[in-house]
Parts: C-alpha cells; structure tokens; sequence
C-alpha cells in the first residue's frame, strides 16, 4: 500500500515536470524553425512573398470579402442550412429547381414559392444585420477604440446576428417538411446526390 501511494505520488511528481518541459521544447522547436526559415511564413517574408493577409486591409469590412457581402444582402444560403439540407430537410430553392421531377402539384409549388420568397426576404434584412455588426466591429479596431467589454458587446453582436440568419436558413428546410410527401422527399435526396 505504502509503494503504491510512493509511485502514485513520483508519476504526479514526473506528471507536473514534463508539461514545462514540453512546453518549453515546443517553444524552442519554434523559434528555431522561425530563425532557420523553416516556417512558411518566415519563407515567404524573407523572400518579400505576400502573406497570407494581403490585400485584404483593403477590404470595406476586413472579415468579409466583397462576394460574402453580395451573398448577404442577395439573401443566399452560403452553406449555412447544411446541417438541415445534408440530413434529409430539403430546401425550398432547391426544391423549386426540382419541381418538374419531384412532380409538385400546383398547391406545393405555390407553397414552396411563398416559403421561398419568405425566406429570401428575411435573409436579406437579417443578412444586413450581420454585414452592420461586422462593419461595426471594424470600425472599433480601425478607431482604436476597442477594449475587452466593447470586443466582448461587438463579437456577441456579431454571432447573435449571424445565428439569426442561420436559424433563417434552416427554419425553411424544416417548414418544406411539411410540404412535401416522404416520397418527394427521398426523390429529393436522391436528385441531390445525398
């Protein structure tokens, strides 16, 4: 028992020591792959390569491209409904494009259209949303204006409104559910590909 407790106590002992050692291993693996110019980055540096960021300081909002920006305010899905489209929820864009040979009656092609067009609008303003919090989370950095409690207020703002138009995008697969037959739908899945 006693050598029991003694071992248990060394290997904590051993336990503690080789995390500073591991660490510091790790710390000196780097600097000496920065120094020697293993590093892709220090590559790229030392031969006046573009980094990995460049051109984008240009940008209106550094963390969205021009094409993010006209997908948001165009209301598109930017794979933000996957969990929903890739699990057998289909899609009422997708299901519109599909209407022939999933045989729609007029009734769901009229309700799919709504649904659609529903969609497209609140994704739009909630689209918006997110390209104003984001604009705004630059601008506080941009202004040197940020510290912990705004960076905390602006990214909670920013994930609120992105979260908002996911939950857009997915609400719709979930009402095409109530549209469509189980039959349409498993021919949905196969069209698709899924």
């Amino acid at each position: 028992m006693h050598t029991k407790g003694k071992n248990r106590t060394m290997r904590t002992h051993s336990q503690r020591l080789l995390l500073p050692i591991a660490l510091l291993a790790l710390c000196t693996l780097a600097a000496a792959q920065q120094h020697s110019g293993h590093g892709a980055y220090a590559q790229g540096m030392r031969h006046h390569q573009p980094g990995p960021y460049a051109g984008l300081h240009e940008r209106d909002i550094k963390a969205l491209s021009e094409q993010q920006i006209a997908d948001l305010r165009a209301g598109r899905g930017m794979s933000l409904a996957l969990p929903a489209e890739l699990n057998g929820y289909p899609g009422p864009m997708h299901v519109l494009e599909l209407a022939d040979r999933l045989r729609l009656t007029p009734e769901q092609r009229a309700r799919t259209k709504a649904l659609f067009d529903e969609m497209q609008q609140e994704a739009r303003a909630r689209g918006e949303a997110v390209i104003v919090a984001e604009r705004e989370l630059d601008r506080l950095f941009r202004e040197r204006r940020i510290d912990r409690e705004g960076l905390a207020s602006a990214t909670h703002q920013a994930a609120m409104a992105m979260g908002r138009l996911r939950e857009t995008h997915l609400r719709y697969h979930l009402e095409m559910m109530e549209v469509l037959t189980p039959e349409q739908i498993a021919q949905y899945l196969q069209l698709r590909g899924y």
